[in-house]
């Protein structure tokens, strides 16, 4: 299939590089009209991953919604990253994925096989979650795009937000960096075979078994790393719980083939997007100019990152370090100070 279509020749934005920047999309979100529920413990007033609204004692409702442009040339591996990266708000906040539906765009010539691998990809994506697809809706576009709307639940008293840190709190990363550099050397034919398939493994990776770690430490924030890069996720975080973060950048999993690419200046849009956002609130200090980059890289389908209570440390990365793509300590937070994040 992937050898009749290319998927990403169709569309001028590739996964969660497509999303609008941080920054326009909390202006555009500026003054909205909003009911007031004592339910609703998560709403989009913190940036968060997805909305929470509590229906009784020990249970709340998890709903998210996520779609973008090709990311991939073949459909079902499209269709398999694009339900990989909805799932992963649920999971960013600590619940379980039950129910989802399709949302969907197509060009009217797409050939209706490329549409099926599409769906097939994202039907067996979610049945891996034990997630159900049980409809959706599509309508015709000139760019093919494709996710979920995701409802999962979570207990009101487990759940995970992305603020709510505390001073000597550790943070966690269970995927490495580099994959919106990769997505726009695919979409020059840069990538070699290996590497690919090495990315597209990753994206298609669920972070399910990372929430099935955490859940059993004390976990203060959490999200998933996505399309606001490991820095603007990580700024958003120390924002909403009004403290700083200190970054170890040796301890973070670069890609190695992005590091190449990042030292010659290949680079995606969002990455410029993401810095003109967040650059304000960082300290890169000695940190070389293509990692820094690095840090402000959109990512599709990116890991979770997490502060956890610095008692829970050591058990956490023994328990996360052989069933996550790479389990990283990346640093820490401390008291506020006058930058949000300084990199060491």
């Amino acid at each position: 299939m992937g050898e009749d279509i290319k998927l990403t020749k169709l569309a001028n934005c590739a996964g969660c590089g497509a999303k609008v920047g941080a920054g326009v999309l909390a202006k555009l979100l500026a003054d909205l009209p909003t009911l007031k529920d004592e339910n609703l413990l998560v709403g989009f007033d913190k940036s968060d991953d997805a909305a929470v609204y509590r229906l009784s004692d020990t249970r709340a409702l998890v709903q998210t919604l996520d779609f973008f442009p090709p990311i991939a040339d073949d459909p079902y591996t499209f269709g398999q990253i694009a339900a990989t990266n909805a799932l992963s708000d649920i999971y960013a906040m600590g619940g379980e994925p039950k129910l989802a539906l399709n949302i969907m765009c197509v060009p009217k010539n797409m050939p209706k096989e490329a549409v099926h691998e599409i769906l097939r990809g994202g039907y067996e994506k979610c049945a891996e979650a034990g997630a159900i697809i049980c409809g959706g809706h599509s309508i015709f576009d000139d760019e093919p795009k494709y996710g979920l709307s995701v409802t999962g639940f979570v207990h009101p008293d487990k759940m995970w937000k992305n603020h709510g840190a505390k001073p000597g709190d550790v943070l966690f990363l269970t995927k490495p960096i580099g994959i919106g550099v990769l997505t726009a050397a695919q979409k020059a034919e840069l990538l070699d075979e290996d590497t690919e398939r090495m990315m597209i493994r990753l994206m298609t990776t669920l972070n399910k078994v990372a929430r099935d770690v955490l859940v059993n430490y004390r976990v203060r924030a959490c999200t998933d790393v996505t399309g606001f890069s490991f820095l603007g996720h990580l700024y958003e975080m120390c924002s909403g719980s009004e403290l700083s973060a200190e970054i170890d950048v040796s301890a973070i999993d670069f890609i190695p083939q992005a590091v190449e690419f990042a030292r010659i200046g290949l680079l995606p849009e969002g990455m410029y997007r993401n810095r003109t956002y967040a650059e304000q609130a960082v300290d890169c200090g000695d940190t070389e100019l293509a990692l820094c980059d690095l840090l402000f890289d959109p990512q599709t389908s990116g890991g979770l990152l997490c502060a956890v209570d610095e008692r829970d440390a050591n058990e956490v990365f023994k328990a996360l370090k052989d069933v996550v793509p790479s389990a990283q300590r990346v640093g820490r937070i401390v008291e506020l100070r006058e930058r949000s994040i300084y990199l060491k």
